[in-house]
């Protein structure tokens, strides 16, 4: 099968959820003996077209920036769907796996997969729906215009969460033309991983950190709720451990607050770290909080199930995350309220806490995101849009 994925970003050079799943989904299907194909920004040095982990990327346009103001470029997502064309157009591939956001090149993708009568998928990390006014004020009527296009558009949609599909859904995609592939983790790595500090620091009294968060240090992570939380813990747990790992436009505001609340002392800014170091910090921590009120899937929370170590998150409309915790199994869903967090991290670290039992329910819920069983049930939706576009 000749399969090409499209996103303008492309792991290594860009690393995040969505990069990471195109990623790992294509270099296991590249070593089944597949023949896959990346069509993204070029990031790197030297030729266009390079291999890469047994898949051959195509640079359709130089770098750009990806955001500016913090906020998705439009000009980048413009100039990346022009350039792509091209591109795309030369060879015939099976199947067209798109990654819908940032949506413009989605419309490319449709017009090639009509030229060149090629299956198309569109793979749907997050639906924004209303949140298009919250993020670009009465302008956001544009961009939720066109999301509905784009949702009008595909027979083939993959959700990577039950969240997603249901947000879909609610924007008028018909159940029957949705799939839920979700994102995954590659259990085998993150087993040979040691906890920071070294293999000593994994029960839980004689873990590093009492809380970690893992993310992009920007205003809807609400890293600043968090830190408000520690400072309400403080009264109970004098020497509390807070890591917050990730670099982002808020990073030097929330070292200002940590100073002004007087928590300097408690929490870590470890900046941006490498997989390996991430997850040594995740399992040598109680509890990890994402206090996001917008997430696609919420990745960090299956690799903290993977290390073993409970979550809590926040029940906000946008934020898909709180559909991958079971509440009060293997983590707790709360209110977006720094007391409410506060509260709900107090249940997890204090010494007659059900953190073990939640550990251990946490580690077996990861199983199932395993990459390798993941690529088996895409090849399947994959075979089964190429019988359906063929019959």
């Amino acid at each position: 099968m000749k399969i090409a994925f499209v996103y303008d970003a492309i792991y290594p050079w860009v690393k995040g959820g969505a990069e990471m799943r195109i990623h790992e989904l294509g270099k296991r299907l590249s070593s089944q003996g597949h023949d896959v194909h990346l069509f993204g920004i070029k990031w790197w040095e030297g030729r266009d077209v390079i291999r890469h982990e047994g898949m051959t990327l195509h640079g359709v346009c130089k770098a750009r920036e990806l955001y500016v103001n913090g906020k998705r470029s439009i000009s980048e997502a413009l100039v990346f769907s022009v350039k792509l064309f091209p591109y795309l157009r030369r060879e015939k591939f099976d199947l067209i796996d798109v990654s819908v956001f940032p949506y413009l090149s989605c419309f490319t993708v449709k017009l090639v997969s009509v030229l060149k009568k090629t299956p198309a998928v569109f793979t749907w990390h997050e639906v924004w729906d209303d949140y298009w006014y919250e993020y670009m004020g009465k302008a956001g009527f544009f961009g939720k215009v066109i999301e509905k296009a784009v949702s009008k558009i595909s027979d083939n949609n993959i959700a990577v969460s039950g969240w997603t599909e249901k947000r879909l859904e609610v924007i008028g995609v018909p159940e029957n033309k949705i799939t839920v592939i979700p994102n995954g983790i590659d259990l085998k790595r993150i087993s040979g991983i040691e906890p920071e500090g070294g293999l000593a620091s994994v029960g839980l009294e004689e873990k590093i950190y009492d809380i970690i968060f893992a993310g992009r240090l920007i205003k809807e992570k609400n890293v600043d709720v968090l830190l408000k939380a520690v400072d309400l813990l403080k009264a109970d747990f004098q020497d509390i451990r807070c890591c917050i790992v990730g670099d982002g436009p808020e990073k030097e505001a929330l070292v200002e607050l940590a100073k002004k609340l007087g928590v300097s002392e408690n929490v870590k800014f470890a900046g941006f770290q490498e997989y390996d170091a991430l997850i040594g910090k995740i399992k040598a921590s109680k509890v990890l909080v994402l206090p996001s009120s917008r997430e696609g899937f919420g990745m960090v929370v299956i690799e903290a199930f993977a290390c073993g170590v409970p979550v809590v998150t926040v029940r906000e409309k946008y934020n898909a995350a709180q559909g991958l915790v079971e509440d009060g199994v293997d983590g707790l869903v709360v209110e977006l309220e720094e007391r409410e967090i506060a509260k709900a991290v107090k249940k997890m670290i204090e010494k007659s806490s059900g953190n073990k039992t939640a550990s251990e329910a946490a580690f077996n819920k990861a199983k199932k995101y395993d990459w390798d069983e993941i690529v088996e049930n895409l090849h399947l939706v994959y075979e089964d849009c190429i019988k359906r576009y063929e019959s």
